[in-house]
């Protein structure tokens, strides 16, 4: 599944911005009207170069980087847990800093070169300049080696559209979630037999007929509270919190997965418990395995028993829940156009 593109370039570090800016400044050679008056404009074009350069590239990271501003929503909270918001806000904030002390630094320079008719004060003024410059960048080396290894995090994100009705499959680890997300829809978890082989947040698709649903493959979930969490199940919470229109929570009665069926039962009343508001479809898999021959449904990916059952149970709930909020946008519309 592929990430949300944010357009965020390669971040180049310390070494690469130095090597590109004194590499392109060093390339310019000026003529004038004399000797004095080539080395001045040479030397003022070689400080405009490598400053533009370097402020150029990092406010090009800065604009380029999402902004991180609501909190209580799924994609700032999930970040915080895979990047760390407040390291990521530190790094933008020193990268912003060296854009601007560089600006000026170069604007000073640059006074200090056209006021001057010695030649020595002019390389010299060129020499400091470089050297300040150089000493700026090494001071947010850490924050630029940081934020590129943020870009690649931010490319692994989960593409979550908030606008669509969405279906969040939950579960203790290795019960089938991710074979049944990978029959249903569009998405292609990784599968293996054993515990927290999701990652991450898996996002697919399921459509019916002119409309098109989320469907989310969530990481295994443990009966513990989110603090004692590792940040593969808090991404799962998170998922649960902010996206869940409908839950599919799957249970499996065989055991198989490594959970007692009564460990699975209590995860099931907590969840309900705190998602009170939120209509759970309860399936239980690997029916080729192990039937209970209880009333709730039960599906096996691995054959496709009941798969399609399952999945307009699913479908018929995400109408509905289509509907509703079809209905909900009408009333806020129409509540906006009402004279205050």
């Amino acid at each position: 599944m592929a990430g949300i593109d944010y357009k965020i370039p390669t971040v180049l570090s310390y070494e690469e911005l130095m090597e590109k800016a004194f590499h392109r400044a060093s390339k310019i050679c000026k003529n004038g009207t004399n000797a004095l008056d080539s080395r001045k404009k040479t030397a003022l074009a070689k400080v405009t170069a490598s400053g533009d350069i370097v402020t150029s590239t990092l406010g090009g990271y800065i604009k380029k980087f999402p902004r991180i501003d609501k909190e209580d929503d799924f994609f700032p909270q999930l970040i915080d847990i895979v990047i760390g918001v407040d390291r990521y806000k530190k790094a933008l904030g020193a990268v912003n800093w060296c854009a601007s002390r560089t600006e000026k630094l170069k604007n000073d320079a640059l006074k200090d070169i056209r006021k001057t008719k010695d030649p020595e004060i002019i390389e010299s003024l060129r020499r400091g300049f470089y050297g300040r410059l150089n000493s700026y960048v090494k001071r947010i080396s850490d924050d630029l080696l940081f934020l590129q290894d943020a870009k690649n995090k931010f490319r692994k994100l989960p593409a979550v559209d908030p606008k669509l009705p969405t279906a969040v499959v939950a579960g203790f680890p290795n019960v089938g979630k991710s074979n049944l997300v990978t029959v249903m829809s569009t998405a292609e978890p990784e599968i293996a037999p054993y515990p927290f082989t999701t990652k991450g947040v898996i996002v697919g698709h399921i459509a019916d007929e002119w409309r098109k649903y989320q469907i989310i493959d969530t990481p295994g979930l443990l009966d513990r509270t989110f603090e004692e969490r590792n940040d593969i199940e808090k991404q799962a919470v998170l998922a649960l919190r902010y996206l869940t229109d409908l839950m599919i929570f799957v249970i499996d009665p065989s055991e198989t997965c490594g959970f007692p069926l009564e460990l699975q039962e209590k995860l099931l009343s907590g969840i309900r418990g705190n998602f009170t508001d939120v209509p759970i479809i309860v399936a239980e898999s690997k029916s080729d395995i192990f039937k209970t021959g209880g009333e709730r449904i039960c599906f096996s990916a691995q054959t496709g028993e009941n798969m399609d059952v399952l999945t307009e149970l699913i479908m018929k709930e995400m109408r509905e829940i289509f509907r509703r909020k079809a209905v909900e946008s009408e009333e806020v519309e129409r509540c906006r156009k009402i004279p205050q």
